[in-house]
């Protein structure tokens, strides 16, 4: 056997180093509290934006569904696994997100390998927001495009890429995150609209943060800023704020019809599970029904938010739910998740380097829509009480 002591050396070196995460199980359904290790506690990490996840309507139409179609697709849908589910739900997101069609993926990361690499390829050229989440990454790396990253937020910079090596390729695409994840700031997509324009660039926005809690009813960022039919590739997940999973992406009836010839996740992998798929289309239902979810996820944020900076906590500029608590140094962060785990039963998991910068480490608070404002209280008290062991 060939020697492989380097992977105990490596996972020595992570513990060490305060970057190796314990990975808890969860026993029961996602809601506001679960089960972990026969405890319950009180879930403040979670994507679980609205609560879809265990919503009873959502459950009885994944349950009907795995009764009238079976558990699987069966097939890569296109051999023989697209399913008239399938086609319900690829119509009802075309018409939620304002677009003329959307192709359905089995994960939202799938959706951006998927669909960059067809939009793009090596003879053409890529412009990408530098904390772009890493599944835009590897899709940028499989189109083999050339790629140039612009800094966080600067559209100023952004502009001087294009200047200067737009002519570069034949085709080009400016790609970015619509709500980014590690911080909860948002991407400025009306200047961008109106750059991209300027240079004849197509504008791909990965909405994965921004389902269910930006726009009208939910309909994300693009919808936010009232710029329907402006951005050509609308991407976003199925297993944030719509409870169950899988991704898609959204544009033009010929893109779409593109997609379904090259992409490769579409013509080589299994169809998405026809129960997940009736779950998202009872979630759209659900948040086109009212947007009382939605209001009561953003009251929630709002004091938690105001709650921590009162408390004395740095958060970042955060424009959405997303709550990250800086507190910088990897062990300590590491520490205060354990200290509010295993005193506190609030389960909060820390982010560390490399998904963040070094120094930058935090809690990502994620507060949902099932939460109670006691619960929000709760942690509040919680995390100024751990803090205060862990940084005297």
């Amino acid at each position: 056997m060939v020697n492989m002591d380097w992977v105990r050396q490596e996972i020595e070196g992570l513990k060490n180093e305060g970057r190796y995460i314990p990975i808890r199980t969860i026993e029961s359904s996602q809601g506001a509290y679960v089960k972990i290790a026969g405890k319950t506690v009180l879930n403040m990490c979670s994507n679980n934006y609205l609560g879809l996840a265990n919503n009873p309507e959502v459950r009885k139409a994944a349950i009907d569904a795995i009764s009238e179609y079976g558990v699987g697709a069966g097939a890569v849908r296109s051999i023989a696994g697209t399913m008239e589910i399938h086609i319900r739900l690829e119509e009802k997101l075309a018409e939620f997100k304002h677009m003329e069609a959307s192709l359905v993926y089995q994960g939202g990361l799938l959706a951006n390998l998927g669909t960059i690499p067809v939009l793009v390829g090596k003879e053409d050229v890529i412009f990408s927001e530098e904390l772009n989440h890493a599944s835009i990454i590897d899709g940028m790396r499989l189109s083999s495009a050339k790629k140039y990253v612009y800094k966080h937020m600067s559209t100023e910079d952004l502009e001087k890429n294009l200047k200067e090596h737009r002519k570069e390729g034949k085709k080009s695409i400016i790609v970015t995150d619509g709500v980014f994840s590690m911080d909860g700031d948002i991407a400025r997509v009306p200047e961008i609209t109106e750059i991209k324009e300027k240079y004849d660039t197509m504008f791909y926005v990965d909405d994965a943060h921004g389902e269910g809690v930006l726009g009208k009813n939910g309909r994300g960022i693009v919808d936010h800023f009232n710029l329907a039919g402006k951005v050509e590739v609308e991407m976003g997940t199925f297993s944030k704020a719509l409870g169950s999973m899988g991704g898609f992406v959204a544009g033009s009836s010929e893109l779409i019809d593109l997609l379904k010839q090259k992409a490769r996740p579409f013509l080589f992998s299994s169809g998405l599970n026809p129960g997940d798929a009736a779950s998202v289309l009872k979630s759209i239902e659900i948040m086109e029904r009212d947007d009382s979810l939605i209001k009561k996820l953003w009251n929630n944020a709002e004091r938690l938010q105001k709650g921590l900076r009162e408390a004395g906590f740095k958060l970042t500029e955060t424009k959405t739910p997303i709550t990250p608590v800086l507190l910088g140094d990897e062990k300590k962060t590491l520490e205060a998740s354990r200290l509010l785990y295993e005193q506190e039963d609030i389960f909060a998991s820390p982010i560390v380097f490399p998904t963040v910068a070094r120094g930058m480490a935090r809690i990502r608070l994620m507060p949902s829509a099932v939460h109670s404002t006691e619960d929000i209280d709760r942690t509040i008290d919680a995390l100024s009480e751990v803090w205060k062991k862990i940084s005297h």
